[in-house]
C-alpha cells in the first residue's frame, strides 16, 4: 500500500527536508507540498491523502485551524511537525496521531508514519492516552539534554506543564518531591539528586538534604546556629539550611553580597 502524503510547512527548508525524508521511505508518495494553511486545506480536499504532516504556525490558517476547516468527514491522519513543544497536549485534543519536534529525526518520523496508519492505532482503547504519556516522556528527555525549563506534572485526572521559574521551593517526600508553587504543592516522582542536576543552577540551590529553593524567591537570609541559616521567602515560608550544604550557602551569600 502506498501512503499518499501531504506536507504543509511555511518554511521552505523545513518543507524540503520533510519531502526528502519521505521520498527515502518505500511506499510513500508526497502528493502535495504546501506553504500555508489555506493551501493545505485545498490540497487535502483535492488529494484525500492518508497522512498529513502539518506545521502549526503557518500564515492564513494555523495547523489547528486546518484541522477544524476539514471537519471530521475529511480528516486524514494528522502528524504535527513543529519547533514548539507547548502545543503538544492541544494537538492530542484534536486527535492528532503524533507530534514531532524539529529537527525531525528520520527514525522518529518513520515510527510516527507507521503508527498513524496501523488499524489498531485508530481503535485501541486508551491509545490517545498512551501517545500523550509517550510524548511527555520524550519531552522530558529532550529537556534533560538541554537543561529543564519546565516539568511535566501528572495527576489521576490530567498531565500538565509547569514552568520551573514558577516554583518557589522543592521538598523531598519519600520517592516523590513536592513542588511548591504559591499555596499549591504538586507531587513529582523524581529524586532530589536528579532534579538538582537538571535544574538551572543559577536559579535553584539545594540548601539541605530535603530542600531546593528558587533563589529568586528568597527575601531574607538570617544567621542560625552552628553556621546554618534561615531563609525567608517572599511568601513568608521559612527554610533552614544544613551544614552539609554550607558551600552552596557560601556561594549564594557571595553572589548576594
Amino acid at each position: 500500500m502506498t501512503l499518499r502524503t501531504v506536507v504543509a510547512d511555511d518554511e521552505p527548508m523545513g518543507r524540503q527536508r520533510l519531502i526528502r525524508l519521505l521520498q527515502a521511505e518505500p511506499d510513500t508518495d508526497v502528493v502535495a507540498a504546501c506553504a500555508d494553511g489555506q493551501e493545505a486545506v485545498a490540497a487535502i480536499r483535492e488529494h484525500a491523502p492518508d497522512i498529513v504532516l502539518l506545521d502549526i504556525q503557518m500564515p492564513h490558517l494555523d495547523g489547528f485551524e486546518v484541522v477544524a476547516a476539514l471537519g471530521e468527514a475529511h480528516q486524514p491522519a494528522v502528524i504535527f511537525v513543529t519547533a514548539h513543544d507547548q502545543y503538544a497536549l492541544r494537538a492530542f485534543e484534536v486527535h492528532a496521531f503524533d507530534y514531532l519536534l524539529k529537527p525531525v529525526d528520520p527514525e522518529r518520523l518513520r515510527e510516527a508514519m507507521r503508527r498513524a496508519t496501523a488499524p489498531a492505532t485508530r481503535v485501541a482503547p486508551g491509545s490517545t492516552t498512551r501517545r500523550i504519556l509517550t510524548l511527555l516522556e520524550e519531552l522530558n528527555a529532550r529537556d534533560r539534554a538541554r537543561g529543564r525549563d519546565r516539568l511535566v506534572v501528572r495527576t489521576p485526572e490530567r498531565a500538565f506543564f509547569l514552568k520551573c521559574e514558577t516554583i518557589d521551593w522543592i521538598e523531598a517526600a519519600g520517592k516523590f518531591v513536592h513542588l511548591h508553587v504559591g499555596r499549591a504543592a504538586h507531587p513529582l516522582r523524581e529524586s532530589m539528586a536528579e532534579l538538582e542536576q537538571e535544574l538551572d543552577p543559577a536559579r535553584f540551590l539545594r540548601i539541605s538534604r530535603s530542600v531546593i529553593v528558587n533563589v529568586d524567591r528568597i527575601q531574607e537570609i538570617q544567621p542560625w546556629f552552628q553556621g546554618d541559616y534561615v531563609l525567608i521567602l517572599t511568601d513568608g515560608t521559612r527554610l533552614t539550611s544544613t551544614r552539609g550544604y554550607r558551600d552552596n550557602m557560601r556561594r549564594l551569600l557571595g553572589r548576594s553580597a
